[in-house]
């Protein structure tokens, strides 16, 4: 889903950059190495670096983060890079130079770019939890791969593997034979849309009766997914579900027409929700975005106290049952930002 929020194509801009290997981190949920100093200072200081301010799943992140905070005697600031890798990246190391935080929660515009400055904030002390995008290179798992660091993330692969499982009991819900599906990956420039791709395409070609008849771009807006229906629907009109970014989704069921196309967004607004509740689109990935980044805040808190916390965390572990949102699934979810 970073790769799934509105004006995410900014992302494609970015150049991804080189960055020194990173080591999977098995450690048991050990404290920072700042554990005793922390834990005698006053309150404690979150620096949120998310995405961008003006994105809504950055903006749900944060409600929690901040709320999370309060009732726990802590502060929160949001960071904002408004999507540009390299701010963000200036932005960690000054705060790591100025030592202003004693936490940091990162969701990675650049996973591979943020690397070096995430590792001088652990060397210097600080409690970092990576946050929804994997920090470093691999997207098939949720183990820290850098050293020391927490993880609460969304692992790009499992995230795949779920939206090809879903459109697969779509079309054994239908019982069709074969079963055309259209899958509108996000970014092609940008790997972790490449892993996620990779991985529901393979789990849709390892169904009987279900055929890939059409794969584009359908990227993180409605008029880019406006434009790839289109595209989906001259090429292949026979088309029986398409799987997709839930804002291209918006745009993608708005020239549908009266052709019964079901529908599978990557997305867990309060929109998209109600859409999946109605009927309109069969399901949807869902993640509860404001009690994750009150999750978040809750682990990096607790390492910084000197509690022992996990360092491996997957987010559909939060609140089980409802990642694989059909409608009798979100039946009693009401979805926690609004597009």
């Amino acid at each position: 889903m970073v790769a799934r929020w509105t004006a995410l194509p900014t992302l494609a801009l970015i150049s991804l950059l080189a960055t020194a290997c990173v080591n999977p981190n098995s450690g048991g949920g050990r404290p920072s190495p700042a554990t005793s100093a922390a834990a005698s200072a006053g309150a404690k200081r979150i620096g949120f670096f998310g995405f961008a301010k003006a994105n809504s799943f950055s903006a749900a992140t944060f409600a929690g983060i901040e709320e999370h905070a309060r009732a726990n005697g802590a502060t929160a600031e949001f960071l904002d890079p408004n999507f540009d890798a390299q701010a963000q990246v200036r932005q960690l190391q000054d705060a790591v130079t100025a030592k202003r935080f004693d936490v940091f929660v990162v969701q990675a515009n650049d996973g591979a770019a943020v690397v070096p400055a995430i590792r001088s904030a652990v060397q210097a002390g600080v409690t970092v939890v990576v946050h929804f995008t994997p920090v470093g290179t691999r997207y098939d798992t949720a183990q820290p791969q850098v050293d020391g660091t927490i993880t609460l993330v969304d692992v790009p692969t499992l995230n795949g593997e779920g939206l090809g499982r879903l459109a697969v009991q779509a079309c054994e819900s239908k019982k069709l034979n074969p079963c055309e599906v259209g899958y509108l990956e996000g970014l092609k420039a940008l790997p972790l849309d490449n892993a996620r791709t990779q991985a529901a395409v393979g789990a849709l070609e390892a169904a009987p009766n279900v055929r890939v008849k059409a794969r584009l771009e359908g990227g993180y807006t409605q008029e880019s997914g406006r434009k790839a229906m289109q595209d989906v629907l001259q090429r292949e009109p026979g088309i029986d579900v398409v799987i997709g970014a839930s804002q291209a989704i918006l745009g993608a069921e708005a020239v549908a027409g009266g052709k019964e196309v079901m529908f599978i967004a990557n997305g867990a607004s309060r929109q998209t929700v109600k859409a999946v509740q109605e009927g309109r689109w069969f399901a949807a990935y869902y993640l509860p975005v404001k009690t994750l980044g009150a999750k978040a805040a809750e682990l990096g808190l607790g390492r910084a106290l000197g509690k022992q916390v996990p360092d491996t965390n997957i987010m559909t572990d939060v609140q089980p049952g409802t990642s694989m949102g059909t409608k009798d699934a979100l039946a009693q979810v009401s979805g926690e930002y609004d597009e």
